[in-house]
C-alpha cells in the first residue's frame, strides 16, 4: 500500500510541474467602473496537452445573500490558424441548459499575457426563440 501511494504522489507531482496553468478573465462592460469588471469573471484554467484546456470560472458578482456561481470552460485551439480557439462554458447548475459556444483570437501582449476577443453564443434558444451572442473582451495569463 505505501509503494502505491508513493507512486501516485510521484505521478501526480510530476503531472504539476510539468503542467501549464493560465489565469483567465473577461471584461465585463455592464458593472460599475471599479475592480470589478475585470475581477467578477475570474478563473484558472489547466492546459491539458497544446490544444486543450479546460477550467473553472467565476460567473459574475452574485446578488447579496447569494451563494457565487461558476462555470466550467473548455478551449480547444484551432491549428490551421494560430492564436485561434474554439471555446465551450457551462454553468455548474443546469449546465446542459446555459451551455455556450465561441470563438476567439488570443494575441500575445508580453510573455504570458494574452489579450483574446472572442465571440459566444448560447447553444438553445431562450424563453423568445432568440439566441443572441455576446462580443467579449477577455485577458489571459499562461505560467
Amino acid at each position: 500500500m505505501k509503494k502505491l501511494f508513493l507512486t501516485a504522489v510521484v505521478a501526480l507531482s510530476t503531472l504539476v510541474a510539468s503542467a501549464q496553468f493560465m489565469v483567465v478573465t473577461t471584461y465585463d462592460n455592464d458593472l460599475e467602473e471599479n475592480a470589478d469588471k475585470i475581477t467578477a469573471n475570474m478563473g484558472i484554467g489547466f492546459m491539458v496537452n497544446d490544444v486543450f484546456t479546460i477550467g473553472l470560472a467565476k460567473n459574475g458578482l452574485a446578488a447579496e445573500g447569494e451563494d457565487d456561481n461558476y462555470n466550467l470552460w473548455a478551449r480547444y485551439n484551432i491549428a490551421q490558424v494560430e492564436g485561434a480557439y474554439a471555446s465551450l462554458e457551462m454553468p455548474t447548475e443546469d449546465g446542459s441548459d446555459n451551455m455556450r459556444i465561441g470563438l476567439g483570437f488570443t494575441f500575445n501582449v508580453w510573455q504570458g499575457l494574452n489579450i483574446e476577443p472572442n465571440y459566444s453564443m448560447p447553444t438553445s434558444e431562450d424563453d423568445n426563440g432568440d439566441r443572441e451572442g455576446t462580443f467579449n473582451l477577455g485577458l489571459s495569463y499562461r505560467f
